[in-house]
């Protein structure tokens, strides 16, 4: 179990995940946070990351790092998903376990699962179908992440957890119209809508589960401390809703009172992905946050950082 004076290293820490754990570790008196910039240790290097271990000591590490970005962004760099993802995860967890890491957490993502899983999506459903081919490349990459946490568990004995959040979003995130995920995306768009129209990408059909990224954070520090397993586990917020009904919210949220429209041209992703979170809510730990009030927050957080009058 972590301790006030143990050395923590977050990886991706200036990212919507990795943030909100540096920010939820502060809030609870850790203050022994390893961070680094790419500048100062560029993570898809080897070299980079064995000098970070060898020089630290580090005892627990975060990995938060990742390429991420939404539909779009994954089918369109799929070679740079994949190469920069799988470099980044192999460089950590081996370096970790090399320089005696006492537990490392993966994050990966709901995602790894098959396109057309069950739902609600439990862990043992991994590998068990084709996955969704907009962002395959992602998720290739991330189950390589998990299974080799756990191969390194298997053989050498290296603690590791693995969490498969729901989508996420929150302050941090990536507020670009096109290559962010979508309600970032949504914000941004009816935000700077000049018009009375807004599109949004496919029919509004698919219907997605969203988690604010502090429920999450607060899951990584709670599986830190309870969780010994090498399996993954799911972090959700057991509310899923419709693409159309999201956008709905968020245009109430920003005050947007014009038109939406729906591009059918556009790909919809994944028809329904909700994640049964049983196994982490059976030790303990809930979801903090409705969407209704994560959105509100977000939405203030990204006026406050762009300037914007709240509406």
């Amino acid at each position: 179990m972590m301790n006030k004076e143990s050395k923590i290293f977050v990886a991706g820490h200036k990212g919507l995940v990795g943030s909100a754990i540096v920010r939820t570790l502060k809030e609870r008196g850790y203050e022994n946070i390893i961070t680094r910039n790419r500048q100062q240790c560029d993570l898809i290097n080897p070299i980079h990351v064995k000098q970070l271990f060898e020089e630290n000591e580090i005892d627990y590490v975060f990995d938060a790092a990742a390429r991420v970005g939404g539909i779009y962004a994954n089918d369109t760099y799929s070679a740079e998903f994949i190469y920069e993802n799988t470099m980044i995860q192999t460089n950590l967890i081996h370096w970790a376990y090399k320089y005696f890491v006492k537990k490392f957490l993966f994050l990966g993502s709901v995602c790894i699962y098959p396109k057309l899983a069950p739902t609600p999506v439990k862990e043992e459903y991994l590998m068990t179908g084709e996955l969704e081919p907009t962002n395959d490349a992602y998720a290739i990459a991330k189950i390589h992440g998990i299974k080799m946490l756990q191969s390194y568990n298997k053989q050498y004995g290296f603690k590791g957890v693995s969490l498969m959040p729901s989508n996420l979003y929150g302050p941090g995130d990536n507020f670009h119209p096109e290559n962010g995920h979508v309600i970032p995306a949504l914000i941004q768009k009816f935000n700077n809508s000049t018009h009375n129209t807004v599109t949004c990408w496919g029919d509004g059909t698919p219907r997605r589960e969203f988690t604010y990224v502090d429920d999450l954070a607060d899951a990584c520090l709670f599986a830190m401390d309870h969780y010994e397993n090498a399996e993954l586990i799911n972090v959700g917020s057991g509310q899923d809703v419709s693409i159309k009904d999201l956008a709905n919210m968020v245009a109430g949220v920003v005050g947007y009172t014009g038109n939406i429209e729906w591009d059918t041209s556009r790909p919809n992703g994944t028809p329904k992905r909700p994640l049964d979170y049983s196994k982490i809510s059976s030790l303990g730990w809930k979801p903090k946050y409705t969407l209704a009030e994560g959105l509100k927050k977000t939405y203030n957080w990204f006026c406050e950082h762009t300037n914007i009058q709240t509406k």
